[in-house]
């Protein structure tokens, strides 16, 4: 009868607890302590409560109230506020009451994209000198937990910080880089939200729904069951490889040799290549947050399908801004840097590919920017050490377009030729002040083909602001041209502002990743 007794006790209790905490309004992880909120907008504030429970939100003067619809969710927009770098305190009452301390007022930017978006501090250049002069009060960190995102650790995502040594240490580069820049040029708080993972895809960056609704994107979304078919047969295999990688590498060791690399996870060991999985674990939890744009780091993962890039990256764009209504948002990437060997003669190029895709795609949507980095990256490392100079060509992209400084933000890139007898006369758009050289006074890294498709090597000389010319001895009637077009590129032509030309080609015969969805 006791033990009975007990039970019943116990169940209530239960009961008790479960509707008590139920009651209690909640918030979504990134409306916590700490936050920024975008200065001149409405931005929401939002979580969960009892359906029907009234809710109120107060902050800086406002006082708001809404009722928590059926399904418990519940949405409050502030009136837009000027940006205030003095702490102030939030409360949002319904049958309990939290309190939010230290929120500022300024400017919001997402994160985003994979490892040299992900990319420490302490795994760039001067990163231990950075880190430890990292103290920026005004500037707060959001960083997405990718452990929580797919759920191998409870919640919270995150939780807003403020930058200083000790809080930037898992951070991203770049976008610390990105908001120092900033800080420094607008003097108002920098909320910054990264949401960064290595070896990633665009399709896992996109709704699901949006991939299905594309015939050419669909094997993105296809290729899940086959993953899952083989997962089983996979890890064993996988298991195996890196046993034995293991004994061969002590092996190594210990006569004095370099280990070989260990095997690569296969992609059905990958949960994070799945699609739509980083979107749904890392971006979802953030809207509505209120941010004024977002920047973007990768491609490499998506190389090998460079043409189907054409189409999904602008896809994913699109998606963000469809998803977070707030209209087409700010969206500003990396073009891919220079990598691996340099080939002595001219040659197709899966990453020149895709340096293509991501430049077509300034043309696809609006309020889009590309910082070009052929001059930074590293032959041997895949990941460029100089985030910062990278940051720099990104945030001129953000004081241009969003914050009205005058600054030139735009690479020169090609626009068009004529051919005059052997040569071809090429017009150049967003020259700046005018096209110069570094390193050697003649420009290289032109190549040109007449109707047999077959580069070589051209001559150039820039002739006047926004015009080069270019020839080659060898082929008299020319038909295309290219620049910089190989996975580590020649290339030497920048604007006086100092950015560099865009890598292109005038032609559009088929490439190497052409008809490639998998």
């Amino acid at each position: 009868m006791k033990v009975f007794l007990r039970l019943v006790l116990m169940s209530i209790a239960f009961a008790i607890f479960a509707a008590t905490a139920w009651a209690n309004v909640s918030l979504a992880d990134v409306i916590s302590d700490g936050m920024v909120l975008q200065q001149n907008q409405k931005v929401p504030v939002w979580g969960r409560a009892d359906p029907g429970e009234s809710v109120t939100v107060r902050f800086a003067g406002q006082s708001k109230s809404t009722i928590a619809a059926a399904d418990g969710e519940w949405l409050i927009r502030l009136d837009p506020m000027k940006a205030k770098a003095t702490a102030a305190m939030m409360t949002i009452a319904g049958r309990n009451t939290i309190e939010l301390r230290n929120i500022l007022v300024g400017e919001v930017w997402l994160v985003a994209g994979q490892s040299n978006m992900q990319r420490l501090l302490s795994e760039t250049a001067n990163g231990d000198a950075a880190i430890a002069g990292a103290d920026h009060p005004q500037i707060r960190l959001f960083n997405v937990s990718r452990q929580v995102a797919f759920k191998h650790a409870p919640p919270p995502l995150a939780r807003w910080l403020a930058c200083s040594p000790q809080t930037i240490k898992e951070f991203s580069a770049a976008g610390y880089y990105f908001g120092v820049e900033l800080e420094s040029e607008l003097r108002v708080p920098i909320g910054l939200i990264n949401a960064s993972y290595g070896g990633s895809q665009a399709e896992a960056w996109t709704p699901v729904e949006y991939l299905l609704a594309s015939p050419d994107l669909k094997p993105t979304v296809d290729r899940t069951k086959i993953w899952d078919e083989e997962r089983a047969r996979v890890r064993v295999e996988y298991d195996e490889a890196i046993k034995k990688w293991r004994a061969d590498a002590d092996k190594a060791t210990a006569a004095g040799a370099r280990p070989s690399p260990s095997p690569a996870v296969p992609d059905s060991l990958r949960e994070y290549r799945i699609a739509a999985s980083i979107y749904d674990g890392m971006i979802a939890p953030l809207i509505p947050f209120y941010i004024r744009g977002a920047i973007w780091y990768q491609g490499e993962s998506n190389a090998g399908r460079a043409y189907q890039y054409r189409d999904l990256f602008p896809l994913m764009i699109q998606s963000w801004r469809d998803e977070w209504q707030i209209g087409d948002f700010s969206f500003y990437w990396v073009q891919l840097a220079d990598f691996m060997a340099e080939r002595p003669e001219p040659t197709e190029s899966a990453w020149a590919e895709l340096r293509e895709a991501q430049t077509l795609t300034l043309s696809r949507l609006p309020k889009t920017g590309q910082a070009v980095i052929i001059d930074l990256g590293e032959g041997q490392d895949i990941h460029p050490r100089n985030k910062q100079d990278v940051a720099k060509r990104l945030v001129r992209w953000a004081l241009a377009r969003d914050y009205g400084v005058a600054v030139s933000c735009q690479s020169p890139t090609y626009q068009s030729f004529e051919r005059q007898g052997a040569k071809l006369l090429l017009t150049i758009a967003n020259p700046g002040g005018g096209l110069r050289t570094v390193d050697v006074p003649e420009p290289r890294g032109f190549a040109v083909a007449g109707a047999d498709k077959k580069f070589v090597w051209a001559k150039a000389r820039i002739t006047g602001p926004d015009r080069v010319e270019v020839w080659a001895d060898s082929v008299p009637e020319p038909v295309a041209v290219r620049y910089a077009w190989a996975d580590n590129p020649i290339n030497n032509v920048y604007s006086r502002e100092g950015l560099p030309l865009s890598p292109f080609r005038s032609d559009d015969w088929p490439g190497v990743t052409a008809g490639k969805d998998r």
